[in-house]
């Protein structure tokens, strides 16, 4: 694997992904300063944009994996995939808005929001226009078009930064003279249910800049295209969906599992608290834009096992830096979100943990994507999400919102070495154990120090701390660059 690629294309999605999503954290600050943690608030935020993840994941149906796939085979028209998958999931996203539309009102009540219906509708739309987006992003990335793809991002997140800004900090100014606004406010939570009305203004704004994607309608549908695509995908979609509910499941089921306000309000806090654990999702987000790409496009080669191979030590020594900055920085990192939050700060390792297994499985997976045996990967999600569901049912109501963190880590834990056993068996790669398992120790024993000293020295300067702390981060630097200085110079 060519690692100054990989580098330069993870870096440009990341810039759309990791820098685009920094820029919404600055919306978490804005949130949770003007949302009060005992109003729950926060919390119905935390729980509709967990709805909306999972049937993100039930609207796209693996597509986007299946178009890699179908693009790179032999045989296949790279453009009729295209033309094909979009049709595909246009027309399960045009029947999704309309059966909620229809059912509104027993759907809004069976989650909880009778008395906001809007909010749902709202939702759905934007889940099914996010689900059609999604392909047309993904082709972006086939192609290789890294820099439209990260302008495309920004033409949502700008907007939705700035609409987010009136309505929190420039809105309220105007209730003097203007009252219907202030009646408006008042009405949708105090601004939370504006939050979603600016997701659906900006999410539509991008459809300008998909004007020559959108042309991939025209190319036409081959039924029998869609057939083997569909055969090909439906493992990935159970797939999808247990591994979301891997990450969204907890903040789903808590409402149910605590309810009344206690609830909101606890899930207003872990909602919140998980934000600054999310830098780990990030990473792994870019660097899967920019990897699965390549891998998918190497499968015909006969080194595509070692690909594989660096790409996992790879993402693992980074995954681990991340963790690293991350816990050393905390005392800064801690004031984007208010201070009646930072009760649940202890979850942010655990949940950063649970984030580095999922990475390693996001690795581990390309073992039955290449082989075309994509129903393990749902058995192996499935087993990993019913851990979890079950952590949380048994736990939730005893140590609330830490049952979440604990149970993510437990899904993610058992799904990552299921994969690994069933996939040294299937498609067997020769993972670098040792360099990994180097990194990690290394990684563990800095951290374990650090909280020594944190624990042990209580009145020892916050400045000075974080001076030590900084010095055993550029050690886990150095020893990164030593491990790659070869293949940097390459």
């Amino acid at each position: 694997m060519n690692l100054k690629s990989l580098l330069k294309d993870t870096a440009i999605y990341g810039l759309s992904s990791i820098v685009g999503r920094f820029l919404n954290y600055l919306l978490v600050p804005l949130y949770t300063y003007r949302i009060a943690a005992e109003s729950g608030g926060y919390g119905i935020v935390t729980n509709l944009y967990a709805y909306t993840a999972l049937f993100l994941a039930l609207l796209t149906f693996g597509m986007e994996t299946t178009l890699f796939r179908f693009s790179n085979k032999d045989g296949e028209d790279s453009a009729m995939v295209y033309g094909t998958s979009l049709r595909l999931v246009g027309g399960v996203a045009l029947a999704f808005i309309a059966l909620v539309l229809i059912l509104l009102r027993p759907i809004s009540a069976a989650m909880g929001y009778a008395l906001h219906p809007e909010y749902i509708g709202c939702m759905a739309v934007i889940v099914a226009m996010d689900a059609f987006q999604a392909i047309m992003f993904s082709r972006l990335r086939q192609q290789r078009k890294a820099l439209k793809f990260m302008c495309l991002k920004f033409a949502f997140i700008i907007p939705n930064i700035l609409l987010n800004l009136f309505i929190f900090l420039l809105m309220p100014s105007l209730f003097g003279r203007m009252p219907e606004l202030e009646s408006l406010y008042v009405n949708m939570d105090y601004g939370v249910g504006l939050i979603f009305f600016v997701n659906l203004i900006c999410t539509s704004l991008v459809f300008i800049g998909f004007s020559s994607e959108l042309k991939g309608l025209r190319i036409g549908f081959d039924r029998k295209l869609a057939g083997r695509m569909l055969k090909y995908t439906w493992p990935l979609l159970i797939l999808s969906l247990v591994g979301i509910l891997n990450q969204v499941a907890d903040k789903i089921l808590f409402p149910f599992l605590m309810p009344g306000a206690e609830g909101k309000v606890q899930l207003g806090i872990y909602g919140a608290c998980v934000k600054i654990a999310m830098i780990m999702s990030l990473l792994t987000q870019a660097f899967r834009y920019a990897y699965e790409p390549i891998v998918f496009n190497s499968s015909r080669d006969k080194n595509s096992p070692e690909t594989l191979s660096e790409g996992m030590t790879y993402f693992v020594m980074f995954a681990l830096l991340a963790f690293l900055a991350v816990m050393t920085y905390m005392p800064i990192l801690k004031h984007f979100i208010q201070p009646g939050y930072w009760e649940g700060l202890g979850v942010i390792p655990i949940v950063m943990m649970a984030e580095i297994f999922m990475g390693v499985y996001f690795n581990l997976s390309f073992w039955y994507k290449l082989s075309d045996q994509t129903h393990w990967g749902a058995i192996i999600s499935a087993i990993g999400a019913s851990v979890m569901i079950l952590v949380n049912v048994f736990f939730v109501p005893r140590i609330g919102y830490y049952a979440c963190a604990w149970g993510g880590l437990a899904g993610y834990g058992t799904a990552m070495l299921l994969s690994y056993i069933l996939g040294q068996k299937k498609y067997p790669i020769r993972y670098d154990l040792k360099t990994i398992s180097i990194f990690t120790i290394l990684a563990a024993a800095i951290f374990a120090l650090s909280e020594s000293i944190r624990k042990g020295f209580a009145d020892i300067s916050p400045i000075l701390l974080m001076a030590i702390d900084t010095t055993f981060l550029l050690l886990f630097c150095a020893a990164i660059f030593l491990k790659l200085r070869k293949q940097l110079r390459k």
